[in-house]
């Protein structure tokens, strides 16, 4: 079967929600038979902490897929860095994602932000990716939780 490449509209623009959504469905169809897992094995999972006023100390956000966590993003407010929240939100994930089966974690942190704060939780670095804005790095790490 040929197919006509010449036909069609290529547009460009911002975030679009519904062709994220038809991607995301597309390399599921690749991915969960690629590596024996299914929609079933795949979550979201949020900590978060608040103060008393309720208002945000920091947080963090990740996805479990097959026995992995993956870390988003961490994130403590300027006035509570160095208090241990950091610890305390990467220890709770950590904790929530071995009762949901994971056995390993990896996560991503710039040069510029807490690649040391990973490695001293036990996270070891995997490699690097460099042309980060402003000559930074993204250092890529790892974790057995077993």
């Amino acid at each position: 079967m040929t197919h006509d490449h010449t036909s069609g509209t290529l547009t460009v623009g911002q975030h679009d929600t519904e062709l994220n959504e038809r991607l995301s469905r597309g390399l599921d169809e690749v991915n969960f038979p690629a590596t024996g897992t299914t929609a079933a094995d795949q979550g979201s999972l949020s900590v978060k902490y608040v103060d008393d006023a309720g208002e945000l100390i920091g947080g963090l956000t990740a996805w479990t897929w097959g026995g992995l966590l993956g870390i988003e993003m961490l994130w403590i407010r300027e006035t509570s860095r160095g208090d241990g929240w950091g610890s305390k939100l990467l220890t709770a994930a950590e904790e929530e994602a071995r009762q949901r089966g994971c056995d390993r974690a990896c996560v991503s942190s710039f040069t510029f932000q807490a690649p040391g704060f990973y490695q001293r939780h036990g996270y070891v670095e995997t490699g690097r990716t460099r042309g980060i804005p402003g000559g930074a790095e993204d250092v890529h790490m790892f974790k057995q939780l077993a």
